[in-house]
């Protein structure tokens, strides 16, 4: 069996890309210098997979920001506020991935979403009455041909058209059957290029065939395949899906004329059921993704040899794969310098996932791979028993009952109670969270990790920006204030670096959306609290300022979706052990005096199913009540607040409603407020702070835009439950920029209020 990877890490192994491209932004580096990093970068690469030995390796994974954004601007989707801007080609792709605000005009970004049940981030392809889908990009090309300049055959990697298509934000009153002809055109056009380039292979990305598909989703599938496949020659297509299994389409796509069909047995659950029901075609190439492109626990060779086993059986045809793109894990182990040779034995990065499946190959060639070293290696992590076990607290989890889940009074009684104890103006004004992590900040914290300083020293600079950050909040005139978490590296790896049962990386970067990467810690044993971890900083800020200041802590789910969770014991048990620690921070934040507490779970939505058949009983009958485990003994005068980032929540937002939180905070800005319409359908009880701006855009925000952006949300939402807020935490932007918006958004405020 030969060996494939879907998709590898672009940011480099030190984030090379994120810096280069950050200084790009602020002018301190030219076009020349970007553009040349990153022809290193994908060399390093591909020659990485060559001397892996990978057989089938990817060209045009690689992306400044986005590959779906790299998709539309290849297929000419190009809303004309950036092609007015007159930038050049790359200035105007950054300014559809971030907005842009400047001497040629200010216009918003393009909306940004979750990348299906992953913490990656896409730019939503946005199409026009005027759009024209056609074939103007070169990128999928010129790279192609730079790895065949290295001698390296690659096979290039590209959005497919329905799962394009899918995602796209559509002009009202259309459907991709309007573009069926000329989505086809395009995809034929491609192809016919890369034919003339002497290219072998072409992966081609339909995630969406393992998400719920309508009779006419897969109508569609077939009909624009069947066209795309007459006249592809002598290239081979591999069509590949991951995220989950093919159940809804599995005997179309089988039928239909591909070289190769890539399937997921990883988070597949079906994939091996399907494929014994119906059988494998003798004439394509099976694609088995059984090496997990979203953990970085090593492969449990035990499991994974019966799998390919009885794979095998159904076809003679087969490569070993990844489950999905290995962006979604860190770069490489040897940048960890403080994991123990313990700790490392159970892990594996993208590059050691390299090694996993020639490891793989090898072993399926043995008689008896049993009596192999690698196999005999592999087996002893399985085998003992790993470090971290707290057997009191899975009594507590075991010793849960109903009671602890539900809080009292309900909330509409909690609600009046509230209202007169905190005394808040209407359209209260507040901020997420986090205030910009300036130089500063980090290099006190950096000097900090080194023992370079005390911790008195350390947490006397912290108590200095929060001191100027609530002074700061007060003259703007802000009704609830935040700390501004200067100690805080980020909002989850924070928390587990206080908790017990998590182990740390150094350099273990995967990528968020663009130059954003966040470092996931590891859950590695038993979680557990030992000792407060905010209470010293919110009760200081909250000492220093009569209005309120909340408490801010990170939520179970998102602790645990962001981390990379363990792989031996079951979600639901991680979740309400996290929720058990979170729990006492927030009786401990109560008992201080802080009367409103913002639990985040800005992660929420990442590990729902793709299919809503599994939603309940894979995930939400455990998701939704670990939040509420952490808040169901607060006394009815705290508001909890709780805040979610950029997906689609209009789907689960009852469930959202049965948080049971007093306030959510949203993203909302650039999706047009489209959640708010859910939000009054379905007679939401929460309070909401739908986000007036966009933060993760360095433009300004006018007041006349605030203005209008609420007077939108109060032809919808009563005015007793509307508070206004930036969309997402100040962490990563400028002081500067966050001063002026700030100050606009109380304005605006202000305006509004004087008009009711």
């Amino acid at each position: 069996m030969t060996t494939s990877v879907i998709g590898y890490p672009r940011v480099g192994k030190l984030r090379e890309l994120k810096f280069v491209i950050e200084s790009y932004f602020k002018g301190d580096k030219n076009q020349t210098e970007l553009l040349g990093l990153a022809k290193t970068l994908r060399a390093e690469h591909w020659q990485q997979q060559a001397e892996n030995k990978i057989a089938y390796i990817s060209s045009n994974d690689f992306s400044f920001y986005d590959a779906v954004l790299d998709t539309a601007n290849l297929l000419n989707i190009i809303p004309k506020r950036y092609q007015q801007l007159a930038l050049s080609e790359l200035d105007q792709y950054f300014a559809m991935a971030r907005g842009y605000q400047g001497p040629k005009g200010d216009v918003h970004a393009l909306a940004m979403k979750k990348w299906f049940n992953t913490n990656y981030h896409y730019l939503v392809p946005e199409f026009e009455a005027t759009t024209e889908i056609k074939l103007v990009g070169t990128k999928p090309f010129d790279e192609y041909q730079e790895a065949k300049a290295l001698g390296i055959e690659t096979k290039p990697v590209i959005i497919g058209p329905l799962t394009f298509l899918k995602l796209a934000k559509l002009p009202t009153g259309q459907t991709y059957q309007n573009y069926q002809t000329a989505i086809v055109a395009a995809y034929q056009e491609i192809i016919a290029k890369f034919a003339q380039l002497g290219t072998k292979w072409i992966q081609i990305d339909e995630p969406i065939l393992a998400t719920d598909l309508t009779k006419q989703d897969i109508q569609f599938f077939e009909q624009i395949y069947q066209a795309i496949l007459s006249t592809k020659g002598s290239v081979n297509i591999l069509l590949q899906t991951y995220f989950g299994d093919i159940r809804d389409c599995y005997p179309n796509v089988t039928a239909l004329a591909f070289d190769g069909i890539g399937i997921d047995f990883v988070e597949g659950k079906k994939s091996l059921s399907l494929l014994e029901q119906y059988g494998f075609p003798n004439d394509k190439i099976l694609f088995a993704g059984v090496i997990n492109g979203k953990n970085i626990w090593r492969n449990n060779y035990a499991k994974t040899l019966p799998l390919l086993t009885q794979i095998k059986n159904q076809t003679n045809k087969l490569v070993i794969n990844t489950s999905c793109s290995l962006l979604h894990v860190p770069y490489t182990l040897q940048s960890e310098t403080k994991l123990t040779i313990a700790q490392k034995a159970y892990f594996t990065f993208a590059q050691e996932k390299l090694q996993e499946l020639i490891e793989l190959s090898q072993l399926t060639k043995e008689q008896d791979p049993t009596l192999h070293r690698a196999y005999k290696t592999n087996q002893t992590l399985f085998t003992r028993q790993r470090e971290g076990t707290n057997l009191k607290i899975r009594q507590k989890v075991a010793a849960l009952s109903e009671q602890d889940f539900f809080r009292l009074p309900e909330f509409n009684q909690r609600e009046k109670i509230q209202k007169q104890t905190l005394n808040l103006p209407i359209l209260p004004t507040t901020t997420i969270g986090s205030f910009p992590q300036t130089n500063d900040v980090r290099l006190n914290r950096a000097k900090f990790k080194k023992g370079e300083i005390s911790l008195a020293q350390y947490t006397s600079f912290n108590k200095q920006k929060i001191a100027q950050c609530i002074k700061l909040q007060e003259e703007i005139g802000l009704d609830v204030l935040v700390h501004g978490e200067f100690e805080r590296n980020d909002m989850v790896e924070y928390f587990g670096e206080s908790l017990n049962g998590f182990v740390f990386t150094e350099k273990a970067w995967v990528q968020s959306y663009g130059t954003r990467c966040v470092k996931p810690p590891i859950i590695w044993g038993d979680v557990s609290r030992s000792k407060p971890i905010t209470v010293e900083y919110s009760q200081y800020a909250q000492s220093l300022s009569s209005k309120p200041v909340k408490g801010m802590l990170t939520g179970p789910v998102t602790i645990l979706n962001w981390s990379f969770p363990r792989e031996d014991i079951s979600y639901k048990e991680s979740a309400f052990q996290i929720g058990l620690a979170i729990g006492d921070e927030v009786l401990d934040l109560e008992a201080a005096g802080i009367h409103i507490i913002q639990i985040d779970e800005a992660a929420l939505k990442e590990k729902l199913p793709l299919r809503k058949t599994d939603w309940h009983s894979e995930y939400l009958d455990w998701a939704i009540p670990a939040f509420r485990l952490v808040h169901s003994k607060v006394k009815p005068e705290t508001q909890i607040h709780t805040h979610m980032c950029y997906s689609e929540f209009t789907d689960i937002i009852k469930e959202i409603d049965k948080m049971d939180a007093d306030v959510i905070s949203f993203e909302a800005s650039r999706s047009n407020l489209e959640i708010i319409d859910v939000l009054k359908q379905n007679n939401f009880q929460t309070e909401v702070g739908p986000g007036v701006y966009d933060i993760h855009s360095p433009r300004v925000p006018s007041v006349e835009e605030i203005n209008q952006t609420i007077t939108k949300l109060l032809n919808k939402i009563d005015k007793q439950k509307l508070w206004v807020n930036p969309d997402c935490g100040l962490k990563t932007r400028g002081e500067i920029e966050v001063t002026a918006s700030l100050i606009n958004l109380v304005k605006a405020t202000k305006n509004i209020r004087s008009e009711l």
